[in-house]
């Protein structure tokens, strides 16, 4: 075939294609008059007049408002132009008919899935993966709480990169706890974000969610000691019988509260007190520990009994407001406030644990920069102190406990994860069997 021929089949296809599509302009002087008409029955919406008695039409002008078209049949032939579009192109019906999931009341859940004084908002019990990420871009209870974190997620990491593009994590060792501390504010709010994205899946998932949540926390403190030990401790202490073994107990505490933290949810229906009472101990005896070096030197060091040191205006700054915002996260955690005095009231936006993250989230942002300015201020005479931090005293420390809470998750998941399978009175069945149910 010529190149000539080749051209006019192309042509041809195109025109049919333009047909069977899209309504055509066909230009004026097409019909009755100088108007101009659209193919497929559009009709009439521009006008072409002339510029004077002598001349002919030249301008072309709107005869009818776009929004009169679109009353008068267009939205019908837009919306038929859409469907030949996709039969062309083969789209799933699915991904053009998204539907948000349905939210619920609290008397219409189960209870394992309510919140105290949180009445409205509530995602399905048993919503898909699929659900769970779309109902983030919902206006639900769990929304913000899910953004809180998610945002300040990359905030962290942008830091992180900052700092691995001006300090040399890789040989220099004085570094290597300012980087496991920085890693482990990334890893919490991003596994707080799951937690609450993907708690609404089964009432076992929900638990383990949260099972790891806690155990990002537990991990989270463990930076905090590593840093405060190498970083904080007051003078008169460092290479005491304290400071050797600060990270160690540090790590027991992790262990402590990873473990009674996630006991804590099997007593969540029948001792709802008693389980909000075991967890919050559990989370505040690692944040007390970690900062006894902080109360100590800012309390003694300062006054000059303690060989003169005195925590630096930048980092002493940044310290008390770390501090102010931890006891404000504690009492949003605790308090119920401000839903308890109006139930209801604050259900998508405004209650006590959105509060609680926005708290948690700009105290470790303070926290970070007075770690980071201590760092700096008093390396010198830290490292004149043989004050040297090692791998495994860091890292190693890190991946140690980092395998242990898994460990600590995966046996608090296990009963969980075998209870669909069967229950107590009933024999066990293999995995193929289980797959089945």
């Amino acid at each position: 075939m010529s190149m000539q021929g080749s051209v006019l089949a192309v042509g041809k296809c195109l025109a049919c294609l333009e047909f069977i599509l899209f309504p055509v302009w066909r230009g004026i002087g097409v019909g009755a008059g100088v108007r101009g008409v659209w193919s497929h029955g559009w009709g009439r919406s521009l006008q072409w007049e002339p510029d004077g008695p002598a001349q002919g039409p030249r301008m072309p002008v709107v005869d009818y408002p776009v929004w009169v078209v679109l009353c008068r049949g267009g939205r019908a032939k837009l919306w038929e132009a859409c469907q030949r579009g996709r039969d062309v192109i083969r789209l799933p019906a699915d991904m053009l008919s998204i539907k948000l999931p349905q939210l619920f009341d609290i008397h219409q859940i189960p209870k394992v899935f309510t919140e105290e004084s949180i009445i409205s908002g509530y995602r399905h019990p048993q919503s898909s993966a699929l659900d769970c990420v779309l109902s983030s871009f919902q206006m639900n209870n769990e929304t913000v709480n899910i953004w809180t974190h998610f945002l300040p997620t990359w905030y962290f990491l942008w830091r992180l990169c900052v700092l691995c593009s001006t300090m040399n994590f890789l040989t220099d060792s004085y570094t290597w706890p300012l980087l496991v501390h920085m890693l482990l504010i990334c890893i919490y709010p991003f596994t707080s974000c799951c937690a609450h994205t993907f708690s609404t899946m089964s009432p076992e998932s929900r638990h383990i969610c949260y099972f790891f949540d806690y155990g990002a926390i537990s991990l989270y403190s463990l930076g905090c000691a590593i840093s405060y030990g190498y970083y904080v401790m007051p003078e008169c202490l460092v290479n005491s019988w304290l400071h050797q073994h600060f990270v160690l107990i540090a790590l027991g505490n992790t262990l402590f509260c990873t473990s009674m933290s996630c006991y804590s949810r099997f007593l969540e229906l029948q001792f709802p007190q008693r389980s909000k009472a075991l967890r919050t101990g559990a989370f505040i005896l690692p944040f007390i520990f970690d900062t006894v070096p902080l109360f100590y030197r800012i309390i003694l060091c300062c006054g000059g009994s303690c060989g003169g040191s005195c925590v630096p205006s930048d980092a002493f700054s940044s310290h008390c407001y770390h501090l102010l915002f931890a006891f404000l996260t504690c009492f949003l955690f605790t308090a119920n406030f401000p839903e308890r005095l109006a139930p209801g009231r604050f259900d998508y936006f405004g209650h006590s644990h959105q509060l609680f993250h926005v708290s948690a989230v700009v105290g470790t942002h303070f926290q970070m920069e007075a770690v980071m300015a201590d760092m700096t201020s008093r390396r010198t005479w830290l490292l004149a102190h043989g004050v040297m931090p090692s791998f495994l005293g860091t890292i190693g420390v890190l991946v140690a406990s980092l395998v242990l809470n898994l460990g600590i998750i995966g046996i608090f998941s296990a009963p969980l994860l075998w209870k669909p399978c069967h229950g107590p009175n009933q024999p066990r069945t293999s995995k193929s069997e289980c797959k089945e149910q």
